[in-house]
């Protein structure tokens, strides 16, 4: 069960990348703290692929990036732009939001992969896989009569928009990576997790760089920016999380089903900072509609499981 504890540890460490970003957002330029998200993940994995371009690791090892063809590079840039979307739309939410509502909300995104996956590939789901959707959607709707309270209206509210469509995107990336990762006799490109971890985050650091600080260079008096320490943090909590992540799916015994919804948990990290540090308000009644998205994320991995054991 050493892979259950390594999504756990997962799970926490995405949890807390995500207090660092509404931190590091407060009164700050999003495209600023964005691009150096970008800059610092690239950097980070900059060591990986020297290593392993020089020949001083191997195939097999744990951390090794191969060489892939243009065409996979192309596939790999594509990926870039839908992550990098779906972040700028996710930061937009999370700064204007409270941490209790924006949680909740992104913790919901294996619904819509589903959802997706149902439209696009002509998935079925089973009984306890629609319970776990409907579940959502229930939490969804008592999510937002929580942010009436606070005077957040879900219909109305532009900064929901964005978080709505950072979900959107997300699910959207996730149907991706899925075309990605599965095999050729699948449908699929069959590329390496090292290798498409890589090069996205060089491709979004070189998109960024580009089009994200020229725009804001130009905007910098509207959209000032402060150094805080734990921007850098960010991109550290996601890359350990990322590695636990895909450490804990090599493991004998893993099952991604369950992996996945663990590290959805990661909300309950973030949750608790709201509550406890940031003193959000209507936390009761936001604290049942976390454990219906929980719980939605529950049936959904056994309902997973169940069909993948059949």
């Amino acid at each position: 069960m050493h892979w259950f504890l390594f999504a756990t540890i997962s799970a926490i460490l995405l949890g807390f990348y995500d207090v660092c970003k509404k931190q590091s957002l407060k009164d700050n330029a999003v495209i600023v703290v964005l691009f150096l998200n970008t800059l610092i993940s690239s950097v980070i994995f900059l060591p990986f692929l020297v290593l392993s371009l020089s020949g001083l690791w191997a195939p097999g090892d744990a951390l090794y990036v191969p060489e892939i063809p243009l065409q996979s590079h192309l596939a790999i840039a594509i990926k870039s732009i839908l992550v990098l979307s779906s972040w700028f739309f996710g930061y937009i939410g999370i700064k204007h939001l409270p941490l209790s509502i924006v949680g909740p909300m992104n913790a919901t995104r294996p619904v819509l992969v589903l959802l997706g996956a149902v439209v696009l590939f002509s998935e079925s789901l089973s009984p306890l896989q629609w319970c776990g959707v409907a579940t959502a959607i229930v939490a969804f709707y008592l999510l937002s009569r929580s942010g009436k309270k606070e005077g957040i209206a879900f219909s109305h509210n532009r900064w929901i928009y964005a978080v709505a469509a950072a979900c959107i995107l997300g699910a959207c990336c996730g149907l991706y990576d899925k075309h990605l990762m599965a095999s050729p006799a699948a449908g699929g490109l069959g590329l390496d997790r090292m290798a498409v971890q890589t090069y996205y985050n060089f491709y979004q650091c070189a998109i960024m760089g580009a089009i994200g600080m020229t725009y804001w260079w130009r905007h910098r008096q509207s959209q000032p920016f402060h150094w805080a320490w734990t921007i850098p943090a960010i991109s550290i909590f996601l890359s350990a999380a990322d590695f636990a992540y895909l450490y804990a799916l090599s493991l004998d015994g893993a099952l991604i089903a369950v992996v996945s919804m663990v590290r959805r948990a990661s909300v309950v990290v973030s949750f608790a900072y709201a509550a406890l540090v940031l003193r959000e308000k209507n936390i009761r009644s936001k604290a049942i509609d976390l454990a219906l998205v929980l719980l939605s994320m529950i049936f959904l991995a056994l309902g997973t499981i169940a069909s993948t054991t059949e």
